[in-house]
């Protein structure tokens, strides 16, 4: 199985990697993961990994052109896309945080700041739980399920035109945060797997056996 990690440019891309290739070694297939920004490499991949950390606009820029039209390809064929963080919010159609960048479009809806309130900070940052929608995913229920911790930064999140889109929220403050979206073979975290320990090598796991 070869998998790519799409190098955006703003993402902790080596502790992705390691995590992946840990996650690998549970499979009984051999699975060859490498970080790549060039189109004729993510063609070839069987499973594609979007990371992204910073912000909204660079993350976009990074899989605009020749990128983005192989990685629309891809998911119309059927690969597995995973997205973590912007990973997540950029197959979205817009973002708050940079109005006059659109985003991927894959997936209709827009990005909004998370609501302030005296006694919470933004970002969130930090362990959250998360609260699984009715039907679940089977990648998040192999991580834990419903009431499974992991870790999040972030200022956004998504809020998808159709709400069945949303597989996993979780409670901060007067926020109802997308903690996962799921469509088809797009598969997406506002969290950090690669950051979240044992439920995070769950998920990875589960993702590179769809």
């Amino acid at each position: 199985m070869h998998v790519i990690v799409v190098d955006t440019g703003h993402a902790n891309l080596r502790s992705v990697e390691k995590s992946l290739e840990l996650a690998g070694r549970e499979l009984e297939t051999t699975v060859h993961v490498q970080r790549s920004a060039r189109p004729e490499e993510l063609a070839r991949a069987d499973k594609i990994v979007v990371p992204g950390q910073g912000g909204f606009r660079h993350c976009v820029e990074a899989l605009s052109g020749p990128l983005a039209e192989v990685l629309r390809e891809k998911i119309r064929a059927g690969t597995w896309y995973l997205g973590i963080c912007l990973g997540l919010q950029a197959l979205f159609e817009s973002s708050e945080e940079a109005a006059d960048v659109p985003g991927l479009g894959f997936l209709p809806g827009a990005v909004k700041r998370l609501e302030a309130a005296p006694d919470i900070k933004i970002p969130h940052m930090g362990w959250n739980q998360l609260e699984l929608a009715s039907g679940g995913h089977p990648v998040l229920e192999a991580a834990g399920g419903d009431g499974s911790w992991f870790y999040f930064v972030h200022s956004f999140h998504a809020l998808p035109a159709d709400p069945t889109l949303i597989k996993a929220t979780a409670s901060y403050g007067p926020n109802r945060v997308t903690a996962a979206v799921a469509r088809d073979n797009l598969v997406a975290t506002q969290f950090h797997p690669e950051k979240s320990q044992k439920a995070g090598h769950q998920l990875l796991t589960a993702f590179l056996r769809l």
